[in-house]
């Protein structure tokens, strides 16, 4: 419900398009500069592990929609495409880690290996990040303003690409504040 709130797809779908769409246009730039032009570019394989929330709301079933709206985004782009989640899921499993355990380079090794395994190697980790930041009047009206951070790491180099897009909310519970901005 637009107006609620609570941040919803009014709110998470515009962040995902820019965020996707910026972080993957400078990596494009890179993966089109080799090779023989005449060529059809390989498309180079995203391993996505998952989205942290450090917002101050619960996403609930918006964490699901977020995944799935990267997903199809980077799924689109010609440069790229993404392993699938099950695959993924089940790498972390079998090699007894969560997300974050793959800042540690032996772990990300062995994840690597396993995810060859199975026949999905991929060039780049993604994570994504969801945080907010409110403001409070005094009249129980209130700002939001919410972030979502992709970070990409390349496999090869080991170096992190990061792309970040907010976008604020204004919610108006007082009638002052409903009166003012929406005008009832």
């Amino acid at each position: 419900m637009v107006g609620s709130h609570t941040a919803g797809a009014e709110t998470w779908e515009p962040l995902i398009e820019q965020t996707v769409g910026k972080l993957l246009g400078r990596q494009s730039m890179i993966v089109q500069t080799s090779g023989d032009p005449a060529m059809p570019a390989l498309r180079k394989r995203i391993c996505f592990v998952g989205i942290e929330n450090k917002s101050s709301e619960e996403l609930g079933d918006f964490k699901e929609q977020i995944y799935q709206k990267i997903d199809t985004c980077i799924n689109q782009s010609d440069a790229f495409e993404m392993i699938t989640r099950k695959y993924v899921e089940a790498g972390l499993k079998q090699c007894g880690l969560r997300p974050d355990d793959l800042f540690v380079p032996n772990n990300r090794r062995n994840f690597a290996a396993i995810m060859e395994q199975a026949s999905q190697p991929f060039d780049y980790l993604l994570y994504a990040t969801v945080t907010s930041g409110t403001t409070k009047s005094n009249d129980r009206d209130y700002q939001r303003d919410y972030l979502l951070t992709l970070e990409l790491i390349n496999m090869e180099t080991g170096t992190s690409d990061k792309e970040s897009e907010e976008l604020r909310k204004g919610y108006h519970k007082s009638r002052l504040g409903q009166l003012k901005h929406y005008g009832l």
